[in-house]
Order: C-alpha cells, then structure tokens, then sequence
C-alpha cells in the first residue's frame, strides 16, 4: 500500500510540470535572405551602369545624383525662389512616367493634377523623394532604380517587376503647412 501511494506521489509530481516549448524541426541559415540580398546589389548595379550610359548620351541636360540614388535634370528652374516642400506641406503637382526608353507608362493625363500631402499620402519611393527636391514652378525628369520605382512588385497594373522608371515632374503649387 505504501510503494501505491509513493508512485502515485511521484506521479502527482511529474504531471505538475509546465508544457515544453517545440524545438524547430529545420534551422534556417539566412541564405535566402544573403541570396537576395546579393540579387539586389547586382540589379542595382545594372541599373545604375543603365543611367551612366543615358546620362552620357545626353549631352543636352546637365545630371544631378540625389541622396537617395536617383539621377535628375531641370527642364523649368525656379531661381527666384529658395523653398522647397516639407513634411505635411500640400503640393499641387503633374507628373508622367516613362521607361528608360521613353515609352510613355502613364501619362499627365492618364494621372491628371494632384495635390499631395507632403509624407503623409502613399507615392512610390522616388516620387515621394523628388518632391521634396522641387520648388513651385519647377520641372524636372527623374531616372529611379527599380528599388525607388515599384520594386519587385510593379504595380499590378503597367509597370513590371524591377523595372527602372523615368518621371518628369512639375510643382504648381506648394501650400506651407502653417498656412
């Protein structure tokens, strides 16, 4: 009757034991993620061999690299004014875009004039960039690596996967945000 009631103990015991968590079945070892990574720096690098090719073709404009890794010329200058939109600014703009061959993707009226709440409205990458670039009365066209573009999505619509843009860009009109 005692060895009953000792294992009964023992086992009352090892039940109140908290559950194990479950080990994972397959360690992953980042090589996706490397791999992509890798797939991404050598497309870059394609691309930006691209725009040195179209920027020394084109002797007309005078190129300048941005910050974020685009490339862009002013085809309307604004030297009277020295402001440029800001975050929560409203900016009242036209733009079109275009392949790197000069097919028309979407056009002005395609996109028809926007107003644009400075950083707070959804534009794709490159776009959201230049606008803060521009003064009002300004023009300018825009090269945008895939990765400033759409990316590795497109836009479900016109524009591929990884597809490298050109946008020119017109600010009608930027409205302060304390305004």
């Amino acid at each position: 009757m005692k060895n009953i009631a000792l294992i009964l103990f023992l086992l009352a015991i090892a039940s109140c034991k908290g559950p194990e968590p479950r080990r994972a079945v397959k360690k992953s070892s980042g090589n996706i993620i490397k791999e992509s990574v890798a797939r991404n720096k050598r497309l870059l690098k394609e691309e930006e061999k691209l725009f040195k090719e179209i920027i020394e073709k084109d002797t007309i404009h005078k190129y300048i690299h941005s910050d974020v890794g685009s490339w862009y010329y002013y085809t309307d200058k604004n030297n009277e004014s020295s402001y440029t939109a800001k975050p929560k600014d409203l900016v009242t703009m036209t733009y079109t875009i275009l392949n790197v061959n000069n097919d028309t993707i979407y056009s002005y009226k395609e996109i028809d004039t926007i107003n644009y709440k400075v950083d707070l409205q959804e534009l794709f990458p490159g776009l959201r960039h230049s606008v803060k670039l521009l003064k009002e009365n300004e023009t300018a066209t825009f090269l945008y690596p895939s990765s400033l573009g759409y990316g590795y999505h497109g836009d479900n619509k016109k524009i591929g996967i990884n597809l490298p843009l050109k946008a020119t860009i017109s600010i009608l009109k930027i409205k302060k945000e304390n305004q």
